[in-house]
């Protein structure tokens, strides 16, 4: 799009689709500001009015993401436990068994359950997270429940799921079941 020039309403949002249904990686809401010429709140703003009309979009810590309903992986959740010190053993011990982290899931004692999507796939990913949580001063999730969260993992075979978990109790970081 011309630099300069401010894409309006419906076009921009149809612009902010096409982005992100051929985009192969989570886009910013900064970036899609950028290309459009309106202010990252217009882009939250644009984000949600897709999501109430059913668009598959989910906000990652590495952006926005089209959801690719054809995902053949195998899933599992997962309780741990563990302090915030341990998050970066915790996700390094799972994308180092072959598995990715889509989300983390805690219980809340007024909201229920809130779940915060990851998309955590690789050491990079670890990183770029936690970098994230340290630029924006957030804290995690389990801080809400003294440590204690769900996690969905996924991975391509039942093995390297199996793998993982065994890693994560050896860390103690697996909660019994």
């Amino acid at each position: 799009m011309d630099k300069g020039k401010k894409l309006l309403g419906e076009k921009r949002r149809e612009f902010i689709l096409q982005s992100l249904q051929h985009s192969q990686q989570a886009l910013t809401g900064s970036e899609l500001s950028e290309k459009t010429n309106v202010s990252r709140q217009v882009i939250v703003q644009d984000i949600s009015i897709l999501k109430a009309r059913n668009y598959p979009i989910i906000a990652t810590s590495q952006g926005y993401m089209m959801l690719n309903e054809a995902n053949t992986k195998i899933e599992r959740i997962i309780a741990c436990q563990h302090h915030a010190d341990d998050t970066r053993e915790e996700l390094q011990i799972i994308v180092d068994h072959g598995a990715s982290v889509k989300n983390v899931m805690v219980e809340h004692p007024v909201y229920g359950d809130l779940t915060a999507s990851l998309l955590i796939h690789n050491r990079r990913d670890v990183e770029n997270f936690l970098a994230k949580m340290k630029e924006t001063n957030a804290n995690l999730l389990a801080d809400l429940t003294d440590g204690t969260h769900l996690h969905t993992i996924e991975a391509d075979t039942k093995q390297q799921l199996n793998d993982t978990c065994e890693a994560l109790k050896k860390a103690g970081f697996l909660l019994s079941s």
